[in-house]
């Protein structure tokens, strides 16, 4: 199994619930939407309205390289749908991070 890319506070705004291995599109830059796959610590879901903290894994990293930093906001999509969003804790995959 792939290792986490990112930690992340996982907010579910628009949806009933977000479960461990969700699997939603991220807009990770601009013009760029990407699947990744969530894990949530100690539980099993996130209910609407509520936030947790969880690990995404995206499925092709390499094509979206130096697009994330700490505190960055996500989209968390469902097809065009805004369902949540995901606030970048800590980057795992050095790749991602923006270089100064």
């Amino acid at each position: 199994m792939k290792k986490p890319d990112i930690e992340a506070i996982i907010t579910c705004e628009r949806s009933n619930a977000f479960y461990n291995g969700y699997r939603p599109a991220h807009l990770v830059k601009e013009d760029y939407l990407t699947t990744g796959i969530h894990y949530y610590y100690n539980r099993e879901k996130v209910s609407f309205g509520e936030s947790a903290l969880g690990t995404i894994t995206f499925i092709s990293p390499e094509a979206y390289p130096n697009c994330l930093i700490e505190g960055k906001r996500i989209n968390i999509q469902e097809g065009s749908k805004i369902v949540g969003y995901a606030t970048v804790v800590k980057i795992f995959n050095e790749m991602l991070r923006i270089k100064e």
